[in-house]
């Protein structure tokens, strides 16, 4: 089964993509990824996304599809695949049917304030990456590292009035993909608001209809 997840930040597709793509056996494939295996392995395209993101620039659309497009062709994905992170515009969804038949649509539903609260509670211990929830998962120590003692940050884009602009670039760039999907019938509207594991619980029942 080949699946395209949409969601805004915060919602949990990433944490639930993990479990989905267990239940699935089938490969979870997210744009980020596909762009640091091309430069680790230093392929054409590799190199060409490494300058460009080096610069500061963003990947155009052709450069993406193309790396997306070489990445469904492996093997791995014989049995599907869970897209994360593309299509984000009409013209990748479009370039993607173009590709391949996608079979569900799994458009992530959270309340705005939820998301804000979310991820405004993040805390990142900076020379691990090791990611806390002051509420759902918070250190033994407040502020402090579990393992290393140091103190955790919160990110710049984890502050609330950064989530907001973000909620509002989602917004403009990837509701039209909403709309998108919704037309063609293969959107499934999934509440994001219950614990990951019965987020997966609705997707499968979702799906199996």
């Amino acid at each position: 089964m080949n699946i395209v997840l949409l969601g805004p930040p915060g919602a949990g597709k990433g944490t639930v993509a993990a479990l989905l793509k267990g239940a699935l056996e089938v490969p979870h494939i997210s744009t980020g990824d596909i762009f640091r295996e091309n430069i680790k392995n230093g392929t054409e395209l590799g190199k060409r996304v490494q300058g460009i993101m080096a610069s500061g620039g963003l990947v155009p659309d052709e450069i993406t599809i193309e790396m997306v497009k070489d990445r469904l062709s492996k093997d791995d994905t014989a049995s599907g695949y869970i897209l994360d992170g593309f299509p984000r515009t009409i013209g990748q969804a479009e370039a993607l049917s173009g590709i391949d038949d996608i079979d569900a649509v799994l458009n992530f539903v959270l309340d705005e304030e939820e998301i804000v609260r979310r991820l405004s509670g993040r805390r990142l211990c900076k020379s691990t990456g090791r990611i806390y929830h002051i509420v759902s998962n918070p250190p033994k120590v407040e502020g402090i590292d579990d393992e290393t003692g140091e103190p955790l940050i919160q990110r710049d884009d984890d502050k609330p009035e950064a989530i907001r602009h973000r909620l509002e670039v989602y917004k403009k760039d990837t509701e039209p993909l909403i709309v998108y999907y919704r037309e063609k019938g293969n959107l499934v509207d999934i509440d994001a608001s219950p614990s990951p594991e019965d987020v997966l619980k609705s997707i499968l029942s979702a799906l199996k209809k």
